[in-house]
């Protein structure tokens, strides 16, 4: 082989390494991503979204780092409370990166330092508290734990948004005590709702009676109010009639008298004719008779009228 085929071989062969390297140190970074980048042992560049070419022996990518929310769910951690109860409490912690740079250099391993710090910081904020504060102050927890990993983090390029607790387990003598508690409870609240219901109940049943009371006591008033008003308007008009009928019974003989007068009949005939209109009228259901004015002279009249009638002629 001839020496400018020698050289054109290795020259191939330099070609094809030097792609080989020029691919292999491409890196291409996505949109939620950051790459650390070194040069020569020391920090050089951090590499947002695109294609990206290493300078070959130089530079390296120490870290590539996800720039989203994530999640994560630490072991339950054992705790004491105030009043010396021992119980295990899990939490889950959401954080995201808001600093390449220092997520890498802050701190050896950024996720074990924070679950060594959300552990640590759980138990001061539980020795604060007792059973059943802790039971019942969650959201006081959570918002205590994520202030002070938020703060503590901050060095780390961690941002921490919010700490749950998940569960809480009391020890199992806790456990069944409070299980009894409850039990105890609900049967407290039955016993008061069946209470409660009987005397709905009862109070009901005596508002029903008292109503039906009230509405017969005033039916009975307003028929004895319509019967009276029916007695009463009866007997107006068993009055009126009797007053009519005396009425027109007078205009009729004072009628007749005038008709008498007028024929030429003389006094005696027409003291007669009263007499048999006020016999007429006594025999009515009248109680009071009006007996009108002259009515003296009448006895005078009666005995000369009986002694005209014994006289023989």
């Amino acid at each position: 082989m001839e020496s400018w085929q020698i050289a054109i071989l290795v020259a191939s062969i330099v070609l094809f390494i030097a792609i080989l390297v020029v691919i292999a140190n491409i890196r291409v970074v996505k949109q939620t991503e950051k790459i650390i980048v070194e040069r020569l042992g020391a920090y050089h560049a951090t590499w947002g979204v695109g294609i990206h070419i290493l300078l070959p022996f130089f530079d390296r990518a120490v870290d590539r780092i996800s720039m989203k929310e994530q999640v994560k769910d630490f072991q339950p951690q054992s705790v004491i409370t105030k009043d010396n109860v021992t119980m295990k409490i899990d939490t889950v912690t959401f954080y995201q990166v808001t600093d390449p740079k220092l997520y890498a250099y802050g701190v050896d391993d950024p996720i074990i330092a924070l679950e060594y710090l959300a552990a640590t910081t759980l138990r001061n904020i539980i020795g604060d508290l007792d059973l059943d504060a802790t039971l019942t102050s969650r959201d006081i927890i959570n918002e205590k734990m994520r202030k002070i990993l938020d703060a503590a983090t901050d060095p780390w390029g961690i941002k921490v948004n919010r700490v749950e607790v998940k569960n809480i387990l009391p020890p199992q003598d806790i456990r069944e005590s409070m299980e009894r508690q409850m039990r105890a409870e609900r049967e407290k609240r039955e016993k008061i709702l069946l209470a409660e219901g009987e005397k709905q109940s009862a109070i009901l049943v005596a508002e029903g009676k008292k109503q039906s009371l009230i509405l017969n006591a005033d039916a009975e008033k307003q028929a004895k109010i319509l019967a009276a008003e029916a007695e009463a308007e009866s007997i107006l008009k068993t009055k009126t009639a009797e007053a009519e009928s005396i009425r027109r019974l007078r205009e009729a003989e004072a009628a007749g008298l005038e008709a008498l007068k007028a024929a030429g009949a003389d006094e005696a005939v027409l003291r007669l004719r009263y007499y048999e209109a006020l016999t007429k009228a006594a025999d009515g259901k009248a109680t009071k008779i009006l007996l009108p004015y002259g009515f003296e002279k009448a006895g005078s009249f009666a005995s000369a009228l009986a002694e005209s009638v014994k006289e023989p002629k």
